[in-house]
């Protein structure tokens, strides 16, 4: 005989509760003695996974509270639609009615997300094939992605979630959604705000009405988190100007009914303007106040400044960091005085305790190896802690390349209170990149250069690179690599490898052809943690292939060298950096100096380039930057300079608008020949791309050059000197650094090459 014991759904836990009590309630059994079980009902599940799952075994006493328990057990394990327990005599049958498995996942009308994205995602929560259908996982799904459309201000769009039944007890989910347009911010008012106009204000947010360019930027998309961002940006704005008091009472965003458009409405108080009256110290200064003292940069009498405030205090956190108080206390205390609009600031310091580091972690590098950033390290493990060494070492960290983001914690360890740990976060980003170059001239029609580069080989931090160019007249192949650490005290060794061949251009006649081969090494000495000096030597060799039409200038050369002529340069040169990025600088100053000495071999010269980079912030969005080369070569013994190491100039990197390399003295064929003497000046004035708002990876410039190259015995003439003014845009792309420039030349002279559009992908400046 059969006897119905329970039956249960799982809707709710409070709806199994209640089930579970009513089922106890009314069909309360007799103890019994379980001489068996059996399970009905299974298709996919093993009964393995039944057994393990129950609480009662063959023999046990069966009661009314282990059935419920065996029944709640075996819904936990969320693979079942329905389960009932039967009991036939003293066999305790458990039967169960499987919940349907996933057979696929799909995705309609997505444009936004990338499908495999949202199929990984939907794995991450249990939707995939292989596992039972859940709806209230399905239910979560769906508003998930409602919500990340709402994230990309996609307000109208709708998901519908379609579960297709098919053989053997499987399913075909589909999520169908419609994306509708997505709605734009109409406007941003703010309210409250009498010292500053709107115009002035909103010029502070990324987040805008939208312009032409907004399809790349989006800035006309409302974000919360962008809104939040902006807000802080409107809060720091006030407190740098002296609105102590500022505050944002409320922000209201209102969207539109066919919600596509969104109003953003901020009510702000901006409360009166402090002025400040006077700074003071209290608390423990390590007798040291005259020191601390001379790191304040806040000012009496002028207006309450919340970046100086917080730039001091940082500053007395750090110098308490450079004698070993890793955890010192510094609070900016303000005492106001309303009545005359002053405010005096109390700095309060307490240095707590001193502490050295016991460990030094790494963390997020996935492929750099740990000792490529451990050696860049100046704070040292079971040393006192150094507030300057660690910042110096982040810093040496950061210089490297190799990572989008460095910062370092520093973690008590428990029970010592006197030790530290230092754990380095990094991310990693792409250190192999592809660089492509062209430009358009009458001459070359086009030409194409381009270079393969890894500057973290497999982990190691050193760099290996490859630059070809592909030019009808002018080619070039060049194998180089880097080791950072050739030695522990952090010696550099450079080796290259090169072969260059240049040819008349077609207008010019003639079939002669110089070719040069070479290879160097180089070895970088880090005098400082600012400087490096370098210094190495090489073999080069010299070829002129005869034809018609040479140059006056390269027979001259065979005649006082030969045809194929030799020499040894020995190098030595200098470079200092203390830009903010290389990549798209806005501030510090760029240095190198490059020398080179023929000792042996049948040219000798000297040759020497050096070349500065400065760049002025002049606010948030404008950054001015300047740019000085200046190159000089001479033949040693009575020789003239070798017409092989000549000085080139026209071009990106140069003067733009003139073809690459053209500028200087030119043979009467009409060949380029560069010179001994170089000069190039340029000035660009640079902001971010119109729409873009204030992201610095687009930007535009206006740029103004000047330069040109001069032969062994001409004068430095201002007079000869070409020029240009254009604009270009700068993008840092996925594939590295894109330059685009559109010059056109102010002075120019009879016989110049023009080529007035050139862009490249790699850095130049």
């Amino acid at each position: 005989m059969r006897t119905h014991i329970n039956r249960l759904g799982v809707r709710t836990a409070s709806a199994v509760a209640a089930m579970i009590f009513a089922a106890n309630a009314a069909w309360a059994l007799e103890p019994f003695k379980v001489q068996d079980i059996r399970v009905e009902g299974l298709q996919r599940v093993e009964p393995g996974t039944i057994f393990a799952s129950l609480p009662l075994r063959v023999g046990d006493e069966y009661n009314d509270d282990k059935g419920a328990a065996a029944i709640r057990a075996l819904f936990a394990l969320g693979l079942f639609k329905d389960v009932r327990l039967e009991a036939s005599g003293s066999v305790l049958v458990v039967v169960v009615e499987e919940r349907p498995t996933i057979a696929d996942v799909e995705f309609a009308g997505t444009k936004e997300f990338d499908k495999d994205t949202l199929k990984k995602a939907m794995r991450d929560v249990g939707l995939t094939e292989g596992r039972p259908y859940d709806k209230a996982l399905a239910d979560r799904a769906e508003q998930e992605l409602k919500r990340q459309y709402i994230n990309r201000s996609l307000y109208g769009a709708e998901v519908v979630t379609t579960v297709t039944p098919i053989e053997r007890n499987r399913v075909n989910l589909t999520f169908t959604v419609t994306e509708g347009g997505p709605a734009k911010i109409k406007d941003i008012t703010i309210v409250g705000n009498n010292a500053f106009s709107d115009s002035t204000l909103k010029g502070l947010f990324d987040q805008d009405t939208g312009g032409w360019l907004s399809w790349y930027t989006k800035s006309d998309r409302y974000s919360r988190a962008k809104l939040n961002a902006d807000l802080e940006t409107l809060r720091s704005y006030y407190l740098a100007r002296g609105y102590l008091e500022f505050r944002i009472d409320s922000t209201q965003v209102a969207i539109s009914p066919d919600k596509q458009g969104i109003s953003i409405t901020v009510n702000v108080t901006e409360g009166q303007k402090y002025v400040v009256s006077g700074v003071k110290l209290e608390g423990s200064y390590l007798d040291r106040d005259d020191e601390f003292k001379s790191l304040i940069t806040i000012r009496p009498g002028e207006p309450y400044n919340a970046d100086r405030v917080a730039e001091t205090t940082k500053a007395f956190s750090d110098h308490f960091g450079n004698f070993g108080f890793a955890f010192a206390r510094v609070e900016a205390v303000p005492e106001i005085d309303r009545e005359n609009a002053r405010v005096a600031l109390v700095l309060r310091a307490e240095p707590s305790r001193r502490a050295y580091v016991r460990r030094i972690n790494v963390s997020g590098n996935n492929r750099t190896r740990d000792e490529v950033i451990r050696r860049e390290f100046r704070q040292y493990e079971a040393s006192w802690y150094d507030g300057d060494k660690i910042k110096l070492s982040r810093d040496r960290v950061d210089r490297l390349g190799f990572f989008t983001d460095v910062n370092v914690e520093t973690q008590e360890v428990p029970g010592a209170p006197d030790q530290v740990d230092l754990v380095v976060n990094v991310t990693e980003k792409p250190t192999g990149s592809l660089q492509l170059g062209a430009g358009f001239s009458s001459a070359e029609k086009i030409s194409l250069s381009f270079g393969i580069k890894q500057e973290n080989v497999f982990g190691s931090g050193n760099y290996l690179g490859v630059d070809v160019n592909t030019s009808k007249y002018r080619r070039t192949l060049v194998f180089s690599t880097t080791d950072p650490y050739f030695t522990k005290d952090g010696i550099s060794r450079t080796l290259d490898l090169y072969y260059r061949t240049a040819k008349p251009y077609e207008d010019q006649g003639g079939n002669y052809q110089l070719v040069t081969a070479g290879t160097s090494v180089r070895f970088g000495v880090p005098f400082s943690e600012t400087d490096t000096v370098f210094f190495g030597g090489g073999v080069e060799q010299t070829k002129i292939k005869a034809g018609t039409n040479i140059p006056a200038a390269y027979l001259a050369y065979a005649e006082e060298y030969g045809t194929t002529s030799m020499s040894v340069p020995l190098t030595i040169g200098w470079s200092r950096d203390d830009r903010d990025s290389a990549l798209a600088p806005n501030s510090g100053r760029y240095q190198r100096l490059n020398s080179e000495w023929s000792v042996a071999g049948d040219a000798r010269y000297v040759r020497a380039n050096y070349q500065i980079q400065q760049y002025v912030p002049l606010n948030k969005q404008f950054t001015l930057a300047f740019n000085g080369e200046l190159g000089m070569g001479k033949g040693m013994n009575g020789q003239s300079f070798p017409v092989f190491k000549n000085f080139y100039s026209g071009g990106l990197g140069s003067v733009r608008g003139f073809d690459q390399g053209t500028l200087g003295p030119r043979d009467v064929t009409g060949a380029s020949l560069g010179g001994p003497k170089k000069v190039t000046l340029n000035a660009e004035l640079i902001a971010p791309f119109p729409g873009a708002g204030n992201d610095r990876t687009l930007r535009w410039y206006a740029f103004v050059d000047a330069g040109n190259v001069y032969g062994e015995h001409e004068n430095w003439e201002m007079s000869e000197m070409r020029a240009s003014a254009g604009l270009g845009i700068s993008w840092i792309s996925p594939l590295g650094p894109l330059r685009i420039a559109y010059a056109q030349p102010v002075r120019k002279f009879a016989g110049d090459r023009i080529q007035k559009l050139q862009f490249q992908i790699g850095t130049s400046f």
